[in-house]
């Protein structure tokens, strides 16, 4: 593994031809959740079954939470207390009309760091797939809509439906676009219903969604992860 910064953002690339991103094959880009470490996902370079060369890129969010658990890290600021306050009065969260403070200037530092790793990296969009869990899928989705970029195709691990009203009429430029869309139905952070959601607007949009549903939480189980492989090997 290597580190390098790219667009203002630390990045942790693996992979390729030597372990360090090395060579020209097809690219995995995952951001990390939110209050997670930077390096929360790399561990998925190692364990997922990918077509050979497949090089993977683990940009860190810019914002230092401070929070005491290590080096936790955001994409953007949310709201704690009110977190906290859904959890204790068990209120589903629903985010879907949210247009997080923060979100512009987060998928301006992606876009800046994908720029970069087109022009350094060798990245090829065409034959790249751009992911993450939790926040990180949101910022995923976010950046995917609201970009000229033309992917091989998306992750959506664990995120959910946002700015439904700005979202929803950019969605017809994924006609096509194979995503892989996973899920837990006892997940207690963000309501399977609103990712049911985002699904349903983005297969009524024409987007090729492969859904996953599971029995568990907010996480990323082995079942997901093999169908994750797959879906790499399938668009690559």
């Amino acid at each position: 593994m290597r580190e390098e910064m790219m667009g203002r953002l630390k990045v942790r690339i693996t992979g390729g031809t030597d372990g360090k991103g090395g060579g020209d094959g097809p690219a995995v880009i995952l951001l990390h959740g939110w209050a997670a470490p930077g390096d929360d996902l790399v561990p998925l370079g190692e364990v997922l079954e990918t077509p050979q060369r497949t090089r993977f890129l683990f940009p860190e969010g810019p914002l230092s939470l401070n929070m005491g658990l290590g080096d936790s890290r955001a994409w953007w600021m949310i709201d704690v207390e009110q977190l906290n306050q859904d959890f204790a009065t068990g209120r589903p969260r629903n985010l879907s009309r949210e247009v997080p403070a923060g979100l512009s200037q987060a998928r301006d530092h992606v876009l800046a760091f994908l720029e970069e790793a087109q022009r350094r990296g060798g990245l090829i969009p065409e034959k790249t797939v751009l992911g993450g869990f939790s926040q990180g899928a949101m910022l995923a989705c976010d950046v995917t809509l609201r970009s000229q970029l033309s992917l091989a195709g998306m992750a959506l691990l664990s995120g959910t439906l946002l700015a439904r009203d700005q979202w929803v009429p950019l969605m017809p430029k994924c006609r096509g676009l194979p995503i892989l869309q996973s899920h837990g139905d006892r997940d207690p952070v963000l309501p399977r219903f609103y990712a049911e959601q985002l699904r349903d607007f983005l297969t009524e949009a024409g987007a090729q969604v492969d859904w996953v549903g599971f029995e568990g939480g907010h996480e990323i189980p082995s079942t997901v992860l093999k169908r994750l492989g797959s879906f790499f090997s399938s668009v690559f």
